[in-house]
């Protein structure tokens, strides 16, 4: 569990985010995150304001990284690339979530090391993480420039014929459907979205084609609602494509795994972030996945 309870004891009266400061080592920025999150407590109540004297019993609710063996594919002294199982959250849920890559970012590179920008749960690939705040800031801002030439493969239904640029806008907003959650549709009041799709292989015996996406601009789930859109889902996408009650089921975790591959065609979405290139103070990187996707989908597929 990466989260765990620290207990000491305070024996004189001292402003809690001077405890943490001095006592702790955290900068005061930190400290005030620490109060305001909810992880400070003192005789069993939560600590809500910095000013609070601390006196008695405190507990401190902290981060602790777990690793589980995830070595990073490529590292500078400012970052690194992580290929990510499918499966992997990046970032905890909530504090009962057991492991995330932060674990694996935290755990080799310190305190202050943090991811740049995320990818899916059952997504699988390269995620770039920062090794400082200074490299964190700047790599999040390339990201939001549009800085970053992204690459993912996806094995979709169907024939995908030819080379499609697909321009549909994107709105994220609470559907107005029984689902009443948050979801990403076409919609013309979206934002600009744009996704390069190219077909690499097509498999006749599974009408499946292999391609490569190339975003343009980086909406949520804008791979996966594209390739909906243009009638070409990802294999094993549980939302996308999919009736609603059985998304609601997928949801609350009601749908077996039997029932997912019959419905989507694998029990894993389908989709690798497979290479990331951009430039940082003067050198130009670009990494490649060092997975075989087209090897590991087929794998996926075996037994349906």
């Amino acid at each position: 569990m990466p989260f765990i309870h620290k207990q000491f004891e305070v024996k004189t009266k001292t402003p809690a985010f001077l405890f943490l400061i001095k006592e702790l080592g955290m900068s005061h920025k930190i400290a005030q995150r620490m109060i305001s999150k909810g992880r400070l407590l003192c005789n069993g109540e939560y600590v809500v304001k910095d000013q609070f004297e601390l006196l008695g019993k405190v507990e401190l609710i902290d981060f602790e990284a777990r690793s589980r063996g995830l070595k990073p594919l490529f590292t500078t002294n400012d970052f690194a690339l992580f290929d990510k199982p499918s499966g992997v959250l990046i970032h905890p849920q909530n504090r009962h979530t057991p492991y995330s890559l932060i674990d694996e970012i935290k755990h080799h590179f310190g305190h202050h090391a943090n991811i740049t920008h995320r990818i899916d749960q059952e997504t699988s690939g390269l995620v770039l993480s920062a090794n400082n705040k200074k490299s964190e800031r700047t790599l999040k801002m390339k990201f939001e420039n549009r800085e970053m030439k992204k690459q993912y493969l996806a094995l979709v239904h169907g024939y995908v014929s030819r080379e499609t640029e697909i321009t549909a806008p994107l709105l994220r907003a609470e559907d107005e459907s029984a689902l009443v959650r948050m979801v990403v549709k076409v919609d013309e009041r979206g934002k600009a979205s744009q996704t390069k799709i190219i077909p690499i292989e097509y498999f006749p015996e599974l009408d499946m084609t292999l391609i490569e996406a190339h975003p343009r601009t980086g909406r949520q789930h804008q791979i996966r609602v594209h390739l909906f859109h243009v009638k070409h889902p990802i294999v094993g996408d549980p939302i996308y494509g999919q009736k609603e009650e059985d998304v609601v089921r997928f949801l609350d975790r009601e749908l077996s795994e039997e029932e997912r591959v019959k419905l989507s065609g694998a029990k894993r979405l389908l989709l690798h972030a497979s290479y990331l290139s951009f430039e940082y103070e003067g050198n130009e990187y670009a990494i490649h996945s060092g997975v075989d996707f087209r090897t590991l989908a087929l794998k996926e597929l075996e037994g349906r």
